[in-house]
């Protein structure tokens, strides 16, 4: 898919106007949005989707992906099953979401592709440090949101002939992750007693 998407934006650029919309409606929903950590997970639209295709029972049935309705001897899913395909797809609402912040860098195919490939194969992995890091850090979102945003008004600046150089968006990016994190650490949340 990154590969595909790479020959796309090489021989159809205005595409990448596209990509800056789901940049910049990105970092419109990060900095807009409250705190959602008890956030209900059927409202999903994962979830939905994946309910959708299979019906899934509400109980488990121990470790079985599958398993039988007893009201009509019709195989269901179990909640297991619909969690490992919550888990999987959203690894690939990940990497289609980053591939438009990697343009907005470079058109150069192999740093695209590396770049999503090394991403996603890091993102389980470093979930746990990711998830602790995000409530540690609370400005962090928000600075992610800005270098989404940023990411997003360059590429649309390119289209009026106004190219800010690589090196230079990789400073502004650095520059506003760490002020994030600085401001994060130098202004820690007030814990409630």
């Amino acid at each position: 898919m990154i590969l595909l998407g790479t020959e796309l934006i090489q021989k159809f650029e205005p595409l990448l106007i596209g990509f800056a919309g789901v940049l910049l409606y990105s970092a419109y929903g990060l900095l807009t949005n409250e705190e959602d950590n008890d956030e209900d997970l059927s409202d999903n639209a994962i979830v939905r989707f994946c309910q959708r295709l299979l019906p899934v029972s509400d109980s488990y049935d121990g470790s079985n992906f599958f398993s039988v309705d007893a009201a009509t001897g019709a195989r269901i899913a179990t909640p297991l099953l619909l969690t490992l395909a919550v888990v999987e797809l959203s690894d690939v609402v990940f990497a289609v979401d980053s591939i438009p912040a990697v343009f907005g860098v470079t058109l150069d195919p192999f740093i695209v592709y590396t770049s999503n490939i090394f991403a996603i194969m890091s993102l389980r992995s470093l979930y746990s440090f990711v998830s602790t890091i995000m409530t540690e850090l609370r400005f962090l979102d928000k600075a992610v949101a800005i270098v989404l945003g940023f990411i997003g008004v360059k590429m649309l600046l390119e289209f009026a002939d106004v190219n800010i150089p690589t090196n230079v968006s990789l400073l502004v990016v650095g520059l506003v992750l760490g002020a994030g994190v600085g401001a994060s650490m130098l202004l820690p949340e007030e814990s409630e007693q």
